[in-house]
């Protein structure tokens, strides 16, 4: 084993410091130490090593031939030093605490989540399901990924990631035996979940239809509860689009009437002036996930109520609005 020979590596640091910036005051204050201290560390080194490494008075000190050789190569290994360290922090195992709304962590996020884990290997995605407003603190969270009407906020900084849309979507089962209009959407039971309530509304809202009362309402506690029973044929559901976009594009759902784009966007939310390179990464990749994610047909208040809709499933990446 190499046993290497060297003086204080505190010394070596001070007078390195020392050497780049001129001035005891200025290396103290890069190094965190009294002026005081970086005198006597060089002292130290010069006895150390038995050479003179700084000359002239006290407020005008200059480097000697032999301080300016030492100091040159000293420069280049603490850049060496410098970089190995990086590295090894880039290489060390990062953990993100990911909160998401539960359908979409389900059905868009988890699917894709594979390519970031390749791009970002050491970086440890936790993820939680949440519909509730984020706590960063309380709930240990890095990152959320939430709808939203407005992107201002106080406490937190929120970033777009894709417009949202919704739609009634149904089992392909419910239209085998005719053509599917708006009275016959009208007269089939209803899905409803219970953490967005007002979906069959909204949907009216925006797109412009009036459906009257439902002859049978099914209510179930998550969005992807009722979606599945959507698929099993107990009704027709409100679907939210990148939720739905795989189960269309297979044909296990079928959504007659196009969507209408939604008030709300999903955003991601981070807390303020809190550098967290982990969360940036996930942000800026989910983004770019989003820009990705085919948009889906977009029906503009222009279904007549007895006209008859196609019920062919949309091909995986569908027409844009």
């Amino acid at each position: 084993m190499v046993r290497r020979n060297l003086p204080s590596l505190n010394a070596l640091r001070a007078f390195e410091a020392f050497s780049r910036h001129g001035r005891m005051s200025l290396a103290a204050d890069e190094l965190c130490v009294t002026h005081g201290a970086v005198s006597r560390h060089i002292r130290r080194l010069e006895t150390d090593l038995g050479v003179r490494l700084v000359d002239g008075p006290k407020t005008a000190l200059r480097l000697t031939g032999e301080g300016a050789r030492l100091a040159a190569s000293l420069t280049g290994g603490f850049d060496q030093m410098a970089a190995a360290v990086a590295v090894a922090q880039a290489e060390a195992p990062t953990a993100l605490e990911v909160s998401c709304v539960g359908t979409l962590a389900m059905r868009w996020l988890i699917p894709r989540l594979p390519g970031f884990i390749a791009r970002h290997p050491n970086i440890r995605v936790g993820l939680s399901e949440s519909y509730a407003h984020v706590d960063f603190r309380r709930d240990g969270v890095d990152l959320a990924i939430r709808m939203s009407e407005d992107l201002a906020s106080e406490d937190a900084e929120k970033t777009p990631i894709m417009d949202h849309y919704n739609g009634p979507v149904a089992a392909p089962s419910l239209v085998t035996d005719g053509p599917f209009t708006l009275d016959r959407l009208a007269a089939l039971p209803r899905l409803h979940t219970r953490t967005f309530r007002r979906g069959w509304s909204e949907w009216e809202s925006l797109s412009g239809h009036r459906l009257g009362p439902a002859p049978v309402d099914r209510e179930f506690d998550h969005h992807f509860y009722m979606l599945e029973a959507a698929a099993a044929g107990l009704g027709v559901a409100i679907g939210p689009w990148p939720s739905i976009l795989e189960d269309l594009a297979t044909g296990r759902l079928i959504a007659p009437f196009g969507f209408v784009p939604a008030r709300a966007r999903y955003v991601t939310l981070r807390p303020k002036d809190t550098p967290n390179a982990a969360a940036e990464a996930f942000r800026d990749w989910l983004v770019e996930e989003g820009a990705a994610t085919p948009p889906p047909p977009v029906v503009h208040r222009s279904i007549p109520a007895k006209a008859p809709i196609s019920g062919d499933p949309i091909p995986p990446q569908g027409p844009g609005p």
